[in-house]
C-alpha cells in the first residue's frame, strides 16, 4: 500500500424527506444568499424544487434560481452562473440534481472568486478556493456529492475535462433515496454502471498489499449485482435504492481508492465518446469498460482480472490459465450490463466506427502513454475503440 493523505469533510444527511432541512444546513455552513442550481423540469414538476426553496426561505435565506443544466454539462452555463453569482452577491451554491448539476455548481464555485477563465482549472491549474457548495441528490451515479471532482465539456473545443481539489468537496449533501424512484429505468441502470466503473477504475491497480480496499471495492460491486436487478424489477424498492445511493457516494469520495495507483483510462476514453455523441455517461462506460478489460486481460498474466472474475462474478479459477478466467469474468460483466438494459456496442449509442481516428486524436495522449494499470498509447486507444465497435475481438 502506498502512503496517502485523505480528507473528506462533507456532512451527509441521509433519509426520507431530508430535503426539507436544506435551509438549516445552508445556514449551518455560512450561506445567506444562495444560488439554487437545477437541471430540467423534473425538479419543478415533482415539487422537489418548491420544497427546497420553501426550506431556504423559511430559514431566512435569499435565493436566486438557475436551471437548464444538461447531461454532460457545458461550459456555457458555468459562465452564466459565474456572472449571475457576482451580480447577485451569492455566497453559497445549492445543487439540486445529479452529477451534472453538482459538477456545474462546483465549476461556478471556483470561477466566482477567480479573476481569470474558470476553464484554467479544467486545463491543469489547481483551484485553491471556492464558494461553498451543498447538494440535494436526485440520481445515484457520479458520486460528485462527496468527491473533490468536477467534469465539464468545453462547448467550443468539445474537450471534456476534470478539475480536482479539496475545496470542491461539498460542505453537505442531502441524500434521500426516495427522490430517485421516479427516474426512468435507463437512467437508473446508467447510474449503477457508473458506480461499478468507479469501483473498477480503482480496483485495477499495480499496487501491492491493498487487501482492505480490494475487499471494500468488491463489496460495492457485489452490492450493484444484487441491488441493480432489484431496483429494475421494482423502482419503488426504497431499500435497494438506499444501498445504491450510499454505494455511489462511498465509491467516489475515494475512501476506497487511497493507497493504490488508480487507472481511469476507461473514463478518459468514454469522456470523448459522450462529448462527441452526447450519450449518457453510464451508457458510454458500458460500451468502453468491457472493451478496455478485454484489451488488458493479459496484464500480469490476467491474475488481477481473474481475481475480479472469481470474487465478484463467482467464476471458478483456472490456475493453469488465469487469462481464461479473466475472459469469463469480462463476459459475465457484459451479461450483467445487458440484463440491465445497457448498450454494449458503438451502434447502440449512435457512435460511428469511422470516427475512431477522431476519437483517438481527441484523447490528447501527451507523452504517448496514459493510465495507471496498463499504459495506453494512441495505437492501444485505437484498438480499444475498435473492440468496442466490434471491429476486432
Amino acid at each position: 500500500m502506498n502512503d496517502f493523505d485523505f480528507y473528506s469533510p462533507t456532512y451527509f444527511v441521509f433519509g426520507r424527506g431530508r430535503e426539507a432541512e436544506a435551509g438549516t444546513y445552508v445556514k449551518k455552513f455560512g450561506g445567506s444568499r444562495v444560488l439554487v442550481l437545477y437541471g430540467g423540469q423534473s425538479a419543478k414538476k415533482s415539487g422537489l424544487l418548491d420544497r427546497v426553496l420553501a426550506s431556504l426561505t423559511g430559514a431566512g435565506l435569499h435565493t436566486v434560481e438557475l436551471g437548464g443544466v444538461k447531461p454532460n454539462p457545458r461550459s456555457g452555463l458555468v459562465y452564466e452562473g459565474i456572472d449571475l453569482c457576482r451580480k447577485e452577491g451569492i455566497d453559497f451554491l445549492l445543487a439540486v440534481g445529479g452529477g451534472s448539476v453538482i459538477d456545474t455548481a462546483k465549476a461556478i464555485a471556483i470561477g466566482v472568486p477567480y479573476e481569470g477563465d474558470f476553464w484554467d482549472f479544467f486545463s491543469g491549474k489547481v483551484p485553491e478556493k471556492a464558494l461553498p457548495v451543498g447538494t440535494v441528490l436526485t440520481i445515484a451515479a457520479s458520486g460528485s456529492e462527496g468527491s473533490p471532482d468536477s467534469i465539464i465539456t468545453n462547448e467550443k473545443t468539445l474537450d471534456k475535462n476534470s478539475a480536482e481539489a479539496d475545496c470542491l468537496r461539498p460542505c453537505f449533501s442531502i441524500l434521500d433515496p426516495a427522490l430517485t424512484e421516479s427516474l426512468p429505468p435507463y437512467q437508473t441502470a446508467c447510474g449503477v454502471t457508473d458506480i461499478m466503473a468507479h469501483a473498477f477504475e480503482r480496483y485495477f491497480t499495480n499496487t501491492e498489499d491493498v487487501e482492505v480496499t480490494d475487499r471494500l471495492l468488491e463489496g460495492v460491486l457485489l452490492t450493484m449485482l444484487h441491488e441493480g436487478p432489484r431496483v429494475m424489477s421494482d423502482p419503488h424498492d426504497y431499500g435497494a435504492r438506499a444501498n445504491i445511493m450510499w454505494a455511489g457516494m462511498v465509491c467516489h469520495n475515494d475512501m476506497m481508492g487511497v493507497g493504490r495507483k488508480q487507472d481511469w483510462n476507461s473514463h478518459h476514453l468514454e469522456h470523448v465518446l459522450s462529448a462527441l455523441y452526447d450519450c449518457a455517461h453510464g451508457a458510454g462506460l458500458a460500451v468502453i469498460m468491457p472493451a478496455w478489460m478485454r484489451y488488458c486481460a493479459d496484464h500480469h498474466d490476467g491474475l488481477r482480472m481473474a481475481q475480479m472474475a472469481v470474487r465478484v462474478f463467482g467464476c471458478q479459477m483456472d490456475f493453469a490459465d488465469p487469462r481464461r478466467t479473466a475472459l469469463e469474468g469480462i463476459a459475465a460483466f457484459r451479461a450483467f450490463l445487458k440484463s440491465m438494459g445497457m448498450p454494449l456496442t458503438f451502434a447502440e449509442i449512435g457512435a460511428d466506427p469511422a470516427d475512431i481516428p477522431k476519437l483517438v486524436e481527441m484523447n490528447h495522449v501527451g507523452n504517448g502513454v496514459t493510465g495507471g494499470y496498463v499504459g495506453l498509447t494512441s495505437d492501444a486507444i485505437r484498438e480499444i475503440y475498435e473492440i468496442a465497435a466490434g471491429l476486432r475481438d
